[in-house]
Protein backbone atom coordinates (compact mmCIF):
# COMPACT_ATOMS: atom_id res chain seq x y z
CA UNK A 1 0.00 0.00 0.00
CA UNK A 2 1.54 3.35 -0.69
CA UNK A 3 1.96 6.03 2.03
CA UNK A 4 2.85 9.74 2.13
CA UNK A 5 5.92 10.18 3.62
CA UNK A 6 6.43 11.02 7.07
CA UNK A 7 8.89 13.11 9.49
CA UNK A 8 11.28 11.41 11.59
CA UNK A 9 10.84 11.62 15.20
CA UNK A 10 11.42 14.43 17.29
CA UNK A 11 15.03 15.25 17.99
CA UNK A 12 16.06 13.26 14.39
CA UNK A 13 15.61 16.05 12.66
CA UNK A 14 17.29 19.15 14.73
CA UNK A 15 20.43 17.01 16.16
CA UNK A 16 22.36 15.48 13.21
CA UNK A 17 22.77 19.09 11.47
CA UNK A 18 26.39 18.89 9.42
CA UNK A 19 28.94 20.69 11.75
CA UNK A 20 26.46 20.38 14.17
CA UNK A 21 30.06 18.87 16.92
CA UNK A 22 33.82 18.31 15.80
CA UNK A 23 33.38 14.46 14.08
CA UNK A 24 35.59 12.77 16.72
CA UNK A 25 32.53 13.31 19.29
CA UNK A 26 30.03 11.65 17.21
CA UNK A 27 29.42 8.46 17.16
CA UNK A 28 31.39 5.86 15.33
CA UNK A 29 30.83 2.16 16.79
CA UNK A 30 32.12 -0.84 14.98
CA UNK A 31 29.36 -2.24 12.70
CA UNK A 32 29.86 -5.37 14.85
CA UNK A 33 29.59 -3.56 18.41
CA UNK A 34 26.79 -1.42 17.50
CA UNK A 35 24.52 -4.71 16.28
CA UNK A 36 26.01 -6.23 19.57
CA UNK A 37 24.57 -2.90 21.95
CA UNK A 38 21.23 -3.21 19.53
CA UNK A 39 20.91 -6.92 20.15
CA UNK A 40 21.26 -6.29 24.29
CA UNK A 41 19.08 -3.69 24.00
CA UNK A 42 15.99 -4.92 22.57
CA UNK A 43 16.69 -7.84 24.98
CA UNK A 44 16.52 -5.88 28.07
CA UNK A 45 13.76 -3.67 26.47
CA UNK A 46 11.55 -6.77 25.62
CA UNK A 47 12.28 -8.01 29.32
CA UNK A 48 11.55 -4.77 31.31
CA UNK A 49 8.19 -5.43 28.74
CA UNK A 50 7.49 -8.36 29.06
CA UNK A 51 8.01 -8.58 33.36
CA UNK A 52 5.63 -5.11 33.22
CA UNK A 53 2.39 -6.65 31.46
CA UNK A 54 2.56 -10.43 33.60
CA UNK A 55 3.18 -7.69 36.65
CA UNK A 56 -0.19 -5.85 35.63
CA UNK A 57 -1.70 -8.61 34.98
CA UNK A 58 -1.23 -10.26 38.75
CA UNK A 59 -2.07 -6.80 39.96
CA UNK A 60 -5.36 -7.14 38.22
CA UNK A 61 -5.85 -10.29 39.85
CA UNK A 62 -4.92 -12.55 37.15
CA UNK A 63 -3.21 -15.83 37.35
CA UNK A 64 0.31 -15.62 34.47
CA UNK A 65 1.05 -19.71 33.79
CA UNK A 66 4.73 -20.51 34.42
CA UNK A 67 5.02 -18.10 37.35
CA UNK A 68 4.45 -20.04 40.05
CA UNK A 69 7.09 -20.49 42.66
CA UNK A 70 9.27 -17.51 41.69
CA UNK A 71 10.02 -14.55 42.96
CA UNK A 72 10.16 -12.48 39.82
CA UNK A 73 6.71 -12.53 39.15
CA UNK A 74 6.07 -10.55 42.64
CA UNK A 75 8.68 -8.50 42.23
CA UNK A 76 7.28 -7.45 38.53
CA UNK A 77 4.55 -6.62 40.16
CA UNK A 78 5.57 -4.37 42.98
CA UNK A 79 7.62 -2.57 39.63
CA UNK A 80 4.86 -3.01 36.80
CA UNK A 81 4.80 1.18 36.50
CA UNK A 82 8.44 1.37 37.29
CA UNK A 83 9.29 -1.60 34.47
CA UNK A 84 7.06 -0.53 31.70
CA UNK A 85 7.38 3.72 31.67
CA UNK A 86 11.20 3.76 32.83
CA UNK A 87 12.39 0.31 31.94
CA UNK A 88 10.51 -0.16 28.82
CA UNK A 89 9.60 3.13 27.42
CA UNK A 90 12.39 5.59 29.35
CA UNK A 91 15.21 2.93 27.53
CA UNK A 92 13.40 3.32 24.05
CA UNK A 93 12.68 7.23 24.39
CA UNK A 94 16.30 7.09 25.08
CA UNK A 95 17.70 4.84 22.10
CA UNK A 96 15.61 7.15 20.18
CA UNK A 97 17.57 10.24 21.01
CA UNK A 98 21.10 8.43 21.37
CA UNK A 99 20.54 7.61 17.75
CA UNK A 100 19.71 11.15 16.57
CA UNK A 101 22.01 13.11 18.58
CA UNK A 102 25.06 10.31 17.25
CA UNK A 103 27.39 10.28 20.18
CA UNK A 104 28.46 7.54 22.17
CA UNK A 105 27.83 9.15 25.47
CA UNK A 106 23.91 9.59 25.00
CA UNK A 107 23.34 5.79 25.30
CA UNK A 108 24.46 5.89 29.00
CA UNK A 109 21.34 6.57 28.97
CA UNK A 110 19.21 4.13 28.19
CA UNK A 111 22.08 1.46 29.22
CA UNK A 112 21.01 2.73 33.08
CA UNK A 113 17.13 2.43 32.74
CA UNK A 114 17.66 -0.80 31.32
CA UNK A 115 20.02 -2.14 33.63
CA UNK A 116 17.88 -0.31 36.29
CA UNK A 117 14.44 -2.52 34.90
CA UNK A 118 16.88 -5.68 35.71
CA UNK A 119 17.85 -4.70 38.52
CA UNK A 120 14.40 -4.05 39.87
CA UNK A 121 13.53 -8.12 38.52
CA UNK A 122 16.51 -9.35 40.66
CA UNK A 123 15.01 -8.08 43.84
CA UNK A 124 17.90 -4.82 44.15
CA UNK A 125 15.34 -2.41 44.65
CA UNK A 126 17.73 0.65 45.05
CA UNK A 127 19.90 -0.15 42.98
CA UNK A 128 17.47 -0.19 40.31
CA UNK A 129 15.93 3.09 41.27
CA UNK A 130 19.27 4.90 41.44
CA UNK A 131 20.25 3.74 38.08
CA UNK A 132 17.02 5.28 36.91
CA UNK A 133 18.38 8.81 38.73
CA UNK A 134 21.65 8.20 36.84
CA UNK A 135 19.74 7.22 33.30
CA UNK A 136 17.16 10.91 34.00
CA UNK A 137 20.54 12.67 34.34
CA UNK A 138 22.37 11.29 31.46
CA UNK A 139 19.03 12.06 29.77
CA UNK A 140 18.45 15.49 30.90
CA UNK A 141 22.49 15.98 28.97
CA UNK A 142 21.35 14.26 26.05
CA UNK A 143 18.29 16.67 25.55
CA UNK A 144 20.50 19.91 26.51
CA UNK A 145 22.70 18.68 23.41
CA UNK A 146 19.27 18.58 21.47
CA UNK A 147 18.22 22.03 22.51
CA UNK A 148 21.91 23.72 21.86
CA UNK A 149 22.20 22.36 18.32
CA UNK A 150 18.01 23.49 17.96
CA UNK A 151 16.71 25.97 20.61
CA UNK A 152 12.88 25.45 19.56
CA UNK A 153 9.55 25.35 21.60
CA UNK A 154 9.81 21.61 21.54
CA UNK A 155 13.04 20.80 22.21
CA UNK A 156 13.24 23.05 25.36
CA UNK A 157 9.76 20.77 25.92
CA UNK A 158 11.87 17.34 25.30
CA UNK A 159 14.15 19.20 28.12
CA UNK A 160 11.52 19.74 30.46
CA UNK A 161 9.72 16.27 30.20
CA UNK A 162 13.47 14.66 31.03
CA UNK A 163 13.51 17.19 34.26
CA UNK A 164 10.16 15.49 35.07
CA UNK A 165 11.59 11.72 34.62
CA UNK A 166 14.43 13.01 36.87
CA UNK A 167 12.13 14.36 39.28
CA UNK A 168 9.72 10.71 39.62
CA UNK A 169 13.07 9.01 39.79
CA UNK A 170 14.37 10.52 42.17
CA UNK A 171 11.18 10.28 44.25
CA UNK A 172 10.98 6.89 43.59
CA UNK A 173 14.82 6.22 45.18
CA UNK A 174 14.10 8.17 48.23
CA UNK A 175 11.25 5.85 49.23
CA UNK A 176 7.85 8.24 47.94
CA UNK A 177 5.00 6.42 47.18
CA UNK A 178 2.93 6.17 43.94
CA UNK A 179 0.83 9.00 44.61
CA UNK A 180 3.94 11.22 44.64
CA UNK A 181 5.91 9.47 42.06
CA UNK A 182 3.33 8.50 39.06
CA UNK A 183 2.23 12.24 38.07
CA UNK A 184 5.86 12.79 37.22
CA UNK A 185 6.54 9.40 35.34
CA UNK A 186 3.38 10.29 33.45
CA UNK A 187 4.27 14.09 32.75
CA UNK A 188 7.59 12.94 31.57
CA UNK A 189 6.13 10.57 28.85
CA UNK A 190 3.17 13.00 27.94
CA UNK A 191 5.25 16.24 27.78
CA UNK A 192 7.52 14.27 25.60
CA UNK A 193 3.99 13.09 23.47
CA UNK A 194 3.16 16.99 23.36
CA UNK A 195 6.66 18.01 21.78
CA UNK A 196 6.62 15.69 19.43
CA UNK A 197 3.10 16.81 17.77
CA UNK A 198 4.29 20.36 18.29
CA UNK A 199 7.46 19.51 15.56
CA UNK A 200 5.37 17.73 13.71
CA UNK A 201 2.62 20.14 12.96
CA UNK A 202 5.08 23.27 13.35
CA UNK A 203 3.88 24.37 10.06
CA UNK A 204 0.37 24.46 10.57
CA UNK A 205 -1.47 27.74 10.65
CA UNK A 206 -2.50 28.34 14.28
CA UNK A 207 -3.69 31.37 16.47
CA UNK A 208 -0.86 33.24 17.77
CA UNK A 209 -2.50 32.05 21.38
CA UNK A 210 -2.24 28.28 20.75
CA UNK A 211 1.63 27.97 22.38
CA UNK A 212 1.41 29.86 24.34
CA UNK A 213 -1.54 28.13 25.64
CA UNK A 214 -0.24 25.01 25.19
CA UNK A 215 3.19 25.87 27.31
CA UNK A 216 0.17 27.04 30.33
CA UNK A 217 -1.62 23.92 29.94
CA UNK A 218 2.04 21.88 30.59
CA UNK A 219 2.85 24.37 33.23
CA UNK A 220 -0.53 23.73 35.18
CA UNK A 221 0.93 19.78 34.90
CA UNK A 222 4.17 19.85 36.00
CA UNK A 223 2.69 22.38 39.22
CA UNK A 224 -0.39 19.44 39.19
CA UNK A 225 2.43 16.69 39.73
CA UNK A 226 4.72 18.85 42.35
CA UNK A 227 1.54 19.15 44.04
CA UNK A 228 0.39 15.44 44.28
CA UNK A 229 2.77 15.12 46.77
CA UNK A 230 1.60 17.83 49.25
CA UNK A 231 -1.50 18.14 48.74
CA UNK A 232 -3.32 15.38 47.02
CA UNK A 233 -6.59 16.23 46.39
CA UNK A 234 -6.08 19.91 44.98
CA UNK A 235 -3.00 18.61 42.81
CA UNK A 236 -4.54 15.54 41.93
CA UNK A 237 -7.76 18.07 40.59
CA UNK A 238 -5.26 20.47 38.89
CA UNK A 239 -3.46 17.45 37.00
CA UNK A 240 -6.39 15.83 35.59
CA UNK A 241 -7.86 19.42 34.54
CA UNK A 242 -4.49 19.52 32.88
CA UNK A 243 -4.43 16.44 31.08
CA UNK A 244 -8.15 16.77 29.29
CA UNK A 245 -7.16 20.55 28.36
CA UNK A 246 -4.21 19.20 26.61
CA UNK A 247 -6.14 17.06 24.81
CA UNK A 248 -8.68 19.30 23.94
CA UNK A 249 -5.82 21.34 22.54
CA UNK A 250 -4.67 18.59 20.48
CA UNK A 251 -7.94 17.76 19.02
CA UNK A 252 -8.31 21.63 17.93
CA UNK A 253 -4.44 22.24 16.84
CA UNK A 254 -3.06 18.53 15.98
CA UNK A 255 -2.51 18.11 12.23
CA UNK A 256 -3.76 14.86 12.50
CA UNK A 257 -7.36 16.25 12.12
CA UNK A 258 -6.57 16.97 8.72
CA UNK A 259 -4.65 13.94 7.78
CA UNK A 260 -7.10 11.46 8.83
CA UNK A 261 -8.79 12.37 5.92
CA UNK A 262 -5.75 10.92 3.87
CA UNK A 263 -5.14 7.25 2.91
CA UNK A 264 -2.26 4.58 3.79
CA UNK A 265 -0.20 5.42 6.57
CA UNK A 266 -0.75 9.47 6.93
CA UNK A 267 -4.78 7.79 7.87
CA UNK A 268 -3.55 5.42 10.24
CA UNK A 269 -1.39 7.40 12.57
CA UNK A 270 -4.42 10.28 12.35
CA UNK A 271 -6.59 7.30 14.21
CA UNK A 272 -4.13 6.05 16.68
CA UNK A 273 -3.75 9.88 17.79
CA UNK A 274 -7.19 10.83 17.56
CA UNK A 275 -8.55 7.58 19.78
CA UNK A 276 -5.69 8.05 22.04
CA UNK A 277 -6.51 11.68 22.58
CA UNK A 278 -9.70 10.97 23.35
CA UNK A 279 -8.33 8.43 25.91
CA UNK A 280 -6.68 11.64 27.31
CA UNK A 281 -9.29 13.14 28.31
CA UNK A 282 -10.91 10.26 29.94
CA UNK A 283 -7.73 9.86 31.79
CA UNK A 284 -7.96 13.71 33.12
CA UNK A 285 -11.67 13.38 34.04
CA UNK A 286 -10.84 10.04 36.23
CA UNK A 287 -7.68 11.43 37.60
CA UNK A 288 -9.58 14.56 38.82
CA UNK A 289 -11.93 12.07 40.00
CA UNK A 290 -9.51 9.78 41.40
CA UNK A 291 -8.53 12.95 43.66
CA UNK A 292 -11.92 13.72 45.04
CA UNK A 293 -12.19 10.19 46.41
CA UNK A 294 -14.00 8.81 43.57
CA UNK A 295 -13.53 4.63 42.52
CA UNK A 296 -11.40 5.47 39.35
CA UNK A 297 -8.08 4.70 40.10
CA UNK A 298 -7.74 2.43 37.73
CA UNK A 299 -9.58 4.33 35.04
CA UNK A 300 -7.13 6.76 35.54
CA UNK A 301 -4.06 4.91 35.43
CA UNK A 302 -4.51 2.46 32.07
CA UNK A 303 -6.46 5.18 29.87
CA UNK A 304 -3.22 7.26 30.39
CA UNK A 305 -1.20 4.41 30.14
CA UNK A 306 -2.69 2.29 27.75
CA UNK A 307 -5.54 4.41 26.02
CA UNK A 308 -3.43 7.44 25.64
CA UNK A 309 0.67 6.64 25.63
CA UNK A 310 0.38 2.83 23.90
CA UNK A 311 -2.30 4.34 21.29
CA UNK A 312 0.68 6.54 20.62
CA UNK A 313 3.55 3.98 20.37
CA UNK A 314 1.23 2.52 17.81
CA UNK A 315 0.83 5.20 15.60
CA UNK A 316 4.05 6.41 15.54
CA UNK A 317 6.33 2.56 15.70
CA UNK A 318 6.26 2.59 11.63
CA UNK A 319 7.77 5.60 11.48
CA UNK A 320 10.28 5.09 14.65
CA UNK A 321 11.02 1.46 14.30
CA UNK A 322 12.67 2.50 10.47
CA UNK A 323 14.45 5.95 11.61
CA UNK A 324 16.10 4.09 14.81
CA UNK A 325 16.04 0.47 14.26
CA UNK A 326 16.78 0.78 11.04
CA UNK A 327 13.50 -2.09 10.27
CA UNK A 328 11.31 -0.98 7.57
CA UNK A 329 7.59 -2.20 7.81
CA UNK A 330 5.32 -2.88 5.35
CA UNK A 331 2.01 -0.67 5.92
CA UNK A 332 -0.94 -2.76 5.60
CA UNK A 333 -4.58 -2.62 6.93
CA UNK A 334 -3.33 -5.41 9.41
CA UNK A 335 -2.25 -2.63 11.56
CA UNK A 336 -5.85 -1.68 12.54
CA UNK A 337 -6.28 -5.13 14.20
CA UNK A 338 -4.41 -4.80 17.66
CA UNK A 339 -5.61 -0.73 17.84
CA UNK A 340 -9.20 -1.52 17.50
CA UNK A 341 -8.49 -4.40 20.03
CA UNK A 342 -7.03 -2.40 22.66
CA UNK A 343 -9.64 0.00 22.43
CA UNK A 344 -11.90 -2.83 23.03
CA UNK A 345 -10.10 -4.06 25.44
CA UNK A 346 -9.88 -0.49 26.93
CA UNK A 347 -13.86 -0.14 27.12
CA UNK A 348 -14.54 -3.47 28.58
CA UNK A 349 -12.08 -2.90 31.29
CA UNK A 350 -12.64 0.54 31.99
CA UNK A 351 -16.25 0.68 31.21
CA UNK A 352 -18.29 -2.37 32.30
CA UNK A 353 -14.95 -3.70 34.05
CA UNK A 354 -15.41 -0.57 36.55
CA UNK A 355 -18.36 -2.28 38.22
CA UNK A 356 -17.65 -6.42 37.95
CA UNK A 357 -13.67 -7.75 39.21
CA UNK A 358 -13.76 -10.51 36.90
CA UNK A 359 -14.51 -8.28 33.36
CA UNK A 360 -12.17 -5.86 34.93
CA UNK A 361 -9.53 -8.87 34.85
CA UNK A 362 -10.51 -9.96 31.52
CA UNK A 363 -10.00 -6.77 29.81
CA UNK A 364 -6.63 -6.77 31.46
CA UNK A 365 -6.11 -9.71 29.72
CA UNK A 366 -7.18 -8.42 26.10
CA UNK A 367 -4.94 -5.60 26.76
CA UNK A 368 -1.91 -8.01 26.82
CA UNK A 369 -3.07 -9.56 24.23
CA UNK A 370 -3.41 -6.46 22.04
CA UNK A 371 0.21 -5.81 22.71
CA UNK A 372 1.08 -8.75 21.59
CA UNK A 373 -1.28 -8.68 18.63
CA UNK A 374 0.67 -5.49 17.76
CA UNK A 375 4.40 -6.90 18.35
CA UNK A 376 3.10 -10.21 15.76
CA UNK A 377 1.74 -7.17 13.14
CA UNK A 378 5.21 -5.18 13.74
CA UNK A 379 7.49 -8.38 13.07
CA UNK A 380 5.64 -9.74 10.04
CA UNK A 381 5.21 -6.32 9.02
CA UNK A 382 9.51 -6.26 8.89
CA UNK A 383 9.41 -9.75 7.13
CA UNK A 384 6.89 -8.66 4.51
CA UNK A 385 9.26 -5.35 3.52
CA UNK A 386 11.99 -8.10 3.26
CA UNK A 387 10.24 -10.38 1.47
CA UNK A 388 8.48 -8.14 -0.96
CA UNK A 389 12.17 -5.43 -1.42
CA UNK A 390 14.59 -7.78 -0.22
CA UNK A 391 16.54 -5.68 2.79
CA UNK A 392 20.24 -5.78 4.26
CA UNK A 393 19.83 -7.77 7.32
CA UNK A 394 17.97 -6.84 10.52
CA UNK A 395 19.83 -3.71 11.85
CA UNK A 396 21.25 -2.31 8.83
CA UNK A 397 20.12 -0.06 6.51
CA UNK A 398 18.93 -1.21 2.70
Amino acid sequence: MATTPLPAPAGARCASRPGALPAARRTALAPGALTALRLLMLAVVALSLLSGVAGGLLRAGVAVPGTEGNLWPGRAALAHAALMMGGFLGTVIGIERAVAVKLRAAFAAPVASGLGGLCLLLGHTAAGAWLGVAAAVAFIGVNAVVVLRQPAAHTWLLLASAGAWLAGNLLFALGFGSGAVLPWWFAFLVMTIAAERLEMTRLMRRRPAAQGLLQAVLAALLLGAALSALVPVAGGVLYGAALALLALWLGVFDIARRTVLARGLSRYMAICLLGGYAWLAVAGAAWAGTALGLPLRDAALHALGLGFIVSMVMGHAPVILPAVARVKLQFGAFFYVPLAALHASLVLRLGWGAFDAPLRAAGAVLNAAALALFAATVLGAALAWRRRHGAAPLGKSS
